[in-house]
């Protein structure tokens, strides 16, 4: 993903309608966007073309109708997006974000459990 720009928060409103299920023609997405979001079709359409011109979104052309699919899988987008929160808010450092996250949220035994397994395996 680094090879396009960032995805707005609207963008991903249609990546994770295309995530769920592609190719989509427009009138498709903008049904399903639509029922999410309070958007007029031109809206919707100027979302599509965002991402088609970040090269997120590719698309073909069948007969008189459009059909999009995404270029990126969703891990991807999510990957750079967190590698991007981390450096902005924590300077890169991974072990600042995850104590920060771990003193500020209610963990249970079976969370923490889960997370010094996790821990564990990264060691070894």
């Amino acid at each position: 993903m680094e090879k396009s720009a960032k995805i707005s928060n609207s963008e991903w409103d249609v990546m994770e309608i295309l995530w769920e299920k592609n190719p989509l023609s427009s009138k498709e997405i903008i049904e399903k966007a639509g029922q999410k979001r309070d958007w007029k079709p031109t809206t919707i359409k100027t979302l599509i073309s965002r991402l088609v011109d970040k090269n997120i979104l590719s698309y073909e052309k069948i007969g008189k109708s459009y059909y999009y699919y995404p270029l990126l899988k969703k891990e991807e987008c999510i990957s750079v997006t967190s590698n991007k929160f981390i450096n902005k808010f924590y300077k890169g450092e991974l072990k600042a974000m995850l104590a920060s996250f771990i003193e500020e949220y209610e963990l249970s035994n079976e969370d923490i459990n889960e997370l010094k397994e996790i821990l564990d395996k990264k060691k070894s």
